[in-house]
């Protein structure tokens, strides 16, 4: 089998695109192939520069509420290398359903709360404010609806006496950084079957 071509979308530092990237080696069946940004100032552009990939930046302020137009330049920076499927890392932009749908079963998006709970913002505040014992981060497929795909992988960590949200946050990116590697590694190849990391084990 060929290698597949991997695109990464970030908004930020891109930590878990230099994960992703890092991994894509060896016998991996994957290659990065591009990271885009909503942000040209974005510091994960100059990380992927520093690795090697090919940037592209579409802004999307200029677009304001034209969302369909903004993602137009985003598929066309897309198209210049002609990925096979696409990671979200830290992609702070709400993508459309038809943006969505032309990338169904291609797409993949790393959330920081053990889905279903918890979509949106502020999860690891919520995940405090509830009293919750444990938390973690999730990959899942994207789908229309926001968060919501069919789940991956998760990744749990305990949540400890005094935890902040960046506390917490913290350790949650540690598992991260793990998870979304393995669990892209496997989707490539057509595995689909959720995994589950628990105390720095892995347990499928």
């Amino acid at each position: 089998m060929s290698l597949r071509r991997v695109a990464i979308l970030l908004s930020g530092g891109g930590s878990n695109m230099v994960a992703l990237v890092r991994s894509m080696t060896g016998d991996h069946p994957s290659r990065p192939v591009l990271v885009v940004s909503n942000d040209p100032q974005a510091g994960g552009l100059a990380k992927a520069r520093d690795l090697g990939i090919h940037t592209a930046a579409v802004d999307h302020r200029p677009f304001g509420r034209d969302r369909s137009a903004f993602e137009s330049e985003l598929q066309a920076a897309l198209a210049t290398e002609e990925p096979d499927l696409i990671c979200l890392a830290g992609f702070m932009r709400i993508l459309t359903p038809d943006f969505v749908a032309a990338w169904r079963g291609r797409m993949l998006n790393i959330h920081p709360s053990l889905l279903p709970l918890y979509p949106g913002l502020h999860t690891h505040a919520r995940a405090l404010a509830n009293g919750d014992h444990e938390h973690g981060c999730t990959v899942h497929e994207v789908t229309e609806e926001l968060d919501f795909g069919p789940i991956l992988g998760q990744a749990r960590v305990p949540v400890e006496q005094g935890d902040t949200p960046d506390s917490l946050a913290a350790r949650v990116l540690v598992q991260e950084h793990r998870l979304y590697p393995e669990v892209l590694r496997r989707f490539v190849v057509g595995d689909r079957t959720p995994i589950h990391l628990s105390n720095f084990h892995s347990m499928t």
